[in-house]
């Protein structure tokens, strides 16, 4: 522990807080280990051995280690130290992505720990906040940022940020405490409370507190407990898409089972058949999907990093393209978390206005000179920095302040004049201000409808009085001044660049937009305005606790602001709108945000002004705080959506012929053509690599003039399958057609094989380039731009010339030599599967059809 030498003497007010007693060392030494320090429980841990193990359940993995295993059996080391490479570097890759655990409790006890002075045997000591104690007393003054739930037992101008807890933009003045208090009844929030809570920041005077709630039963701890119930939503691409492998593998297991034991009987090789079963289960099973579907997520991640949006979960990037609302945060997200003066006010109604342009009239500068005599300096409050934008310095010599009290809401400062006299500045609550000035009725009531304007537009109002002094020595109370009423100045937390463009582009691509704050109604509303959000009403947080969740749903989709709302409401209306089927993004700032975030499908946190807790909470981060980026993730993710279609379409399809291949030698009796090796090839590198190139095939032309896609709807729809196993079948027949002519001729075993995996091959590159495009146009098909397509189609074609023509990897593969007009026939069967599958495409088109997301 270190001595703490700071006086709270040491300002310009006469009389600091009084020491109470604290703990004796002993006593704390006793409460600590007793309660455990001021700390916030670690979260659960996967082990790498669980991700392991959840790894090795994957069926295609299962199938690439068994027909590794057959094959060293059997004395076929080099086929069988392929498959088991194959399966390593698929453990390899999911550990590396899986290896990643949220640090959500970890950022809140780093914000909720600060050092913390307390008194200790009777003398104030600097120590870690983890450290202190229930029952310790706390010191705290401006800047500090308060380490425990603590009862304000001295005070003097006390006024702390709780914007990371309530949402609210403005400090709140805080009052010594006159009786018992019930510290469980108690919330962050509003003026005139006598408690000071555990991760807000003191912005103004100085106090000395009892500790009464620490680590997880502090009100942060309370949120911290809120987040680790939380369940985060699984993505619902990688659910559907896991569901989808689920059921393709049930049914390839039932066929290659089935092929077992049939190739087993009539052939007697059981060996053999073991290969042949697990080449078929194999092709039938579209593993591609979790791979494709990881990479389609990793680019977009890599995409939204230029617009500087990092992305922390990426598969929420297709589901942000899925939204159906947009539940905004206020502080700090529509706004800047800054106080800006943004309109003054002189008697007679003469008017300034930032809006308006331009630098206040001369005829304000006798205001602005009140009103920066009248704030401390090195004053840290929102406020009082906002008044310095206005103007930086009075001349002379501030030599007495007078500090808020309960029974006089406004502060008061006496400067040494030139002339041996003293100007005297006071601001604060306009009713204080008015008792100050004297005012007469119907000087008050002007001054009451002035405040009501101001009050409809949400500023923050504070009213000036100015008065002067000759005589010694300064009064006691600042009552006794002579004041006069110099005008109102109104605050406002500025909206953000670019949020009404954001909003704008949400409502044309069919997306809610409701605000949560913790802030006032009217504040809210006036925000909501700006941002030209259509809101009909606000909602306050005593409202939301009589409405059931259909209601709180119904509201939100109406666009009404909800106001003056705690965290676990706000978890509420997250989880009211998933109960109610829509596709939640969420955004936020504060710790107050935090379990909202983790809850939503979507969470998104500022970079720059955001907290750890938030960022951490989200599953993506905007590292400029520009809210139009998620404009930006809203379009990319509806891309993504787009093009995974295609995909997905690509890869069913592709799958027929491989499977149709694996299985129709033995029912014909000839030899098997595709062994497990082959196959894994074809699914593990092929179809891998040709499936990127729908990850950069540019945006739709509607993209964002269209409603979101119901959230409902399957990825894997009946439409989808049926196209998808329809151009499949186009593939299948021209490749058994080659097959079956390569019979016909005698054509040697390898050549055969050689003959029918090159013409699988140029099947899928057809493939690829009927998916391109949900046009049937064969123009837009092979011209569209897209810069991987080129180096994807030199891979493809360079790897199987390679395994053709090199004689070790032609050995490996079992292939033989391949003439010019074999390869002329591969030619022709891909471009006769290309037109086939367009010329499908237009006579749908024509019927009425459509193939599109």
């Amino acid at each position: 522990m270190e001595p703490e030498t700071t006086d709270l003497a040491a300002t310009t007010r006469p009389h600091p807080p009084a020491q109470i007693p604290g703990l004796t060392s002993a006593e704390a030494r006793g409460r600590l280990a007793a309660e455990g320090p001021n700390d916030l429980p670690k979260p659960d841990r996967r082990s790498t051995l669980r991700i392991v193990r959840e790894t090795l359940s994957e069926p295609m993995l299962a199938l690439l280690l068994a027909a590794g295993g057959i094959y060293l059996a059997i004395g076929s080391a080099t086929e069988g130290g392929i498959l088991i490479a194959f399966a390593a570097l698929s453990v390899t890759m999911t550990l590396v992505q899986e290896i990643r655990t949220e640090r959500v409790l970890e950022a809140l006890r780093d914000l909720a720990s600060p050092r913390a002075v307390v008194v200790r045997d009777g003398a104030r000591v600097r120590i870690a906040g983890r450290e202190v104690v229930r029952g310790d007393a706390l010191v705290v003054g401006a800047g500090d940022r308060v380490a425990a739930d603590a009862i304000v037992v001295r005070a003097r101008d006390l006024r702390a940020d709780e914007s990371l807890l309530t949402g609210e933009s403005l400090p709140v003045a805080k009052r010594e405490n006159d009786g018992d208090v019930d510290i469980g009844t108690i919330r962050p929030g509003g003026d005139g409370l006598c408690v000071v809570f555990a991760g807000s920041l003191i912005v103004a005077g100085e106090g000395i507190c009892k500790v009464v709630a620490t680590g997880a039963r502090s009100e942060i701890g309370r949120i911290g407990a809120s987040l680790a119930r939380v369940e985060s939503e699984p993505p619902r691409l990688r659910t559907q898409t896991k569901r989808a492998v689920a059921i393709f593998a049930t049914i390839s297991i039932c066929v290659s089972l089935a092929a077992f034991v049939m190739y087993g009987r009539v052939g007697g090789d059981w060996l053999d058949a073991g290969l042949t079963a697990i080449a078929i289960g194999m092709s039938m099973l579209p593993e591609e999907f979790p791979v494709v579907l990881t990479v389609f997520m990793a680019m977009g991640a890599w995409r939204l990093s230029l617009a500087r949006v990092l992305t922390r979960k990426a598969a929420s990037i297709e589901t942000l393209g899925s939204a159906t609302i947009l539940c905004a945060d206020k502080t700090g997200t529509l706004t800047w978390n800054r106080m800006r003066a943004v309109e003054l006010y002189l008697p007679g109604s003469a008017v300034w206005r930032r809006d308006a342009g331009g630098e206040a009239a001369q005829a304000f500068d006798e205001l602005i000179d009140t009103l920066v005599r009248a704030c401390p300096t090195d004053s840290s409050d929102p406020m009082d920095r906002a008044i310095g934008e206005l103007r930086k310095t009075a001349p002379g010599t501030a030599v007495r302040l007078y500090g808020l009290q309960p029974d006089l809401l406004a502060l008061t400062q006496a400067w040494a004049s030139g002339d041996g006299g003293y100007v005297v500045a006071a601001k604060g609550a306009p009713e204080a201000i008015a008792g100050l000035c004297r005012m007469d009725g119907p000087a008050f009531a002007a001054l009451e409808l002035q405040l009501a304007q101001m009050a409809e537009q949400g500023l923050r109002v504070l009213g000036v009085a100015r008065a002067t002094w000759t005589s010694e020595p300064l009064p006691d109370s600042p009552s006794e001044f002579p004041f006069r009423f110099a005008g109102l100045i109104g605050f406002a937390d500025p909206l953000r660049e670019g949020v009404r463009e954001a909003i704008a582009e949400c409502h044309d691509a069919g997306i809610a937009v409701t605000m949560i704050t913790g802030d006032h109604p009217a504040t809210a509303l006036a925000v909501a305005r700006a941002a030209d959000l259509r809101a009909p009403e606000a909602i306050v947080g005593a409202d939301l606790d009589r409405m059931d969740d259909t209601r709180i749903a119904s509201a939100a989709r109406a666009g009404c602001v909800f106001a003056r709302i705690m965290p676990e409401q706000k978890l509420r209306i997250v989880k009211a709108l998933k109960a109610d089927g829509q596709i939640v993004a969420m955004t936020g700032d504060g710790v107050n945000d935090a379990p909202a975030l983790a809850a939503a499908h979507i969470g998104v946190a500022m970079g720059g002004r955001g907290t750890d807790v938030a960022r951490e909470a989200s599953a993506i981060v905007l590292l400029d705080d520009d809210f139009g980026s998620i404009v930006k993730a809203i379009r990319l993710g509806r891309r993504i959506h787009d093009n995974l279609l295609k995909a997905i379409a690509f890869i069913v399809a592709v799958h027929v012929p491989i499977a149709g291949l694996a299985l129709l030698p033995p029912l014909l009796g000839a030899p098997p053509v595709l062994g497990p090796i082959h196959v894994a090839i074809l699914e593990m590198v092929i179809d891998p690599v040709c499936s990127l190139c729908f990850e950069a095939e540019p945006e739709e032309a509607n993209v964002m003039d269209r409603p979101p896609s119901d959230p409902d709807a399957p990825l894997f729809s009946f439409r989808l399958m049926a196209w998808s196993f329809a151009q499949g079948v186009v593939g299948l027949l021209v490749v058994s057609g080659v097959y079956a002519g390569g019979l016909w001729l005698d054509m040697p075993a390898a050549e055969l094989r050689a003959l029918a995996f090159a013409t699988l091959v140029a099947v899928a590159l057809s493939l690829v380039f009927a998916n391109r495009s949900f046009s049937p146009s064969i123009r837009v098909a092979l011209a569209r731009p897209n810069p991987a397509l080129p180096p994807i189609l030199a891979f493809v074609v360079v790897a199987l010339g390679l395994g053709l023509s090199v004689p070790a990897m032609a050995r490996l593969f079992g292939f033989g030599s391949l003439h010019v007009d074999d390869l002329a026939l591969v030619l022709a069967s891909g471009l006769a599967v290309f037109l086939a599958v367009q010329t499908a495409k237009a006579i749908s088109t024509r019927a009425g059809g459509k193939f599109s997301a």
